[in-house]
């Protein structure tokens, strides 16, 4: 079995439970650590010619992380593509197990069953906030509706205010994620890298809570630890 896979968190999910079968990653997949495989350029801008070299059994992809005219390229060449759609915590434990049936494992790795327990024992929360969740700046853009992330957050307890917006990440002018006046803005550290000193200041007044990309937006074996590690990230805003 070759794989190729084009979005971060499978990457790392079929390298750790399927070893051996992963040929090509795109050069975001940066986990796990030391990932020894042929780099075939980003998820928006694959370099075909290079995944088509690798002779993929199987290239693995997601509807909102990979273009389709892409998708469509590989499957004219004859290559098998699965595609996910992961929009909530339990549609991605479905579609991380397709995923790993489609790439020969027998029986569910240890983590995915860990990460399952976790998220289906999490207590309710003692209270709720309101947040808001920038993703990018130069232009401002935010969470909106039907996304993974907002539903981790939700989970957790916070609950975002765009979340009924009619797009899934809106352009909303910085004027407009201030005046929204949440208890906490959230900021990961992707897709936009942000940091201490690149995000809280345009907030002046508003907790800021610098929360890891990959536990809010990853869907592998990230999962197992996300909830301890964003509601610290989330408690640390508010003391």
């Amino acid at each position: 079995m070759r794989v190729v896979t084009l979005v971060p968190s499978l990457t790392e999910a079929v390298a750790v439970s399927a070893p051996g079968v992963l040929v090509g990653a795109t050069d975001w997949c940066s986990h796990p650590a030391g990932l020894d495989v042929t780099r075939v350029g980003g998820t928006k801008n694959p370099k075909l010619e290079k995944i088509l070299a690798l002779a993929p059994d199987l290239v693995i992809a997601n509807e909102e992380e990979n273009r389709e005219p892409d998708l469509a390229a590989l499957r004219a060449a004859g290559v098998e593509v699965l595609v996910t759609e992961v929009r909530d915590v339990p549609q991605a434990f479905r579609e991380l197990a397709r995923v790993l049936d489609a790439c020969g494992t027998t029986g569910r790795p240890r983590w995915l069953e860990e990460a399952e327990e976790t998220w289906a024992s999490l207590p309710p929360p003692e209270r709720r906030t309101t947040a808001v969740v920038p993703i990018w700046r130069r232009p401002w853009m935010a969470l909106g509706r039907d996304t993974f992330a907002g539903d981790v957050l939700a989970r957790l307890g916070v609950d975002h205010l765009y979340a009924s917006h009619e797009d899934r990440y809106p352009r909303v002018p910085l004027d407009e994620l201030r005046a929204a006046s949440p208890d906490v803005v959230v900021l990961p550290d992707e897709p936009y890298r942000f940091a201490a000193d690149d995000g809280p200041e345009a907030f002046p007044g508003l907790s800021c809570a610098l929360v890891s990309g990959r536990h809010l937006t990853w869907y592998g074996p990230s999962l197992a630890e996300a909830p301890g590690v964003l509601s610290e990230a989330l408690r640390a805003a508010h003391r």
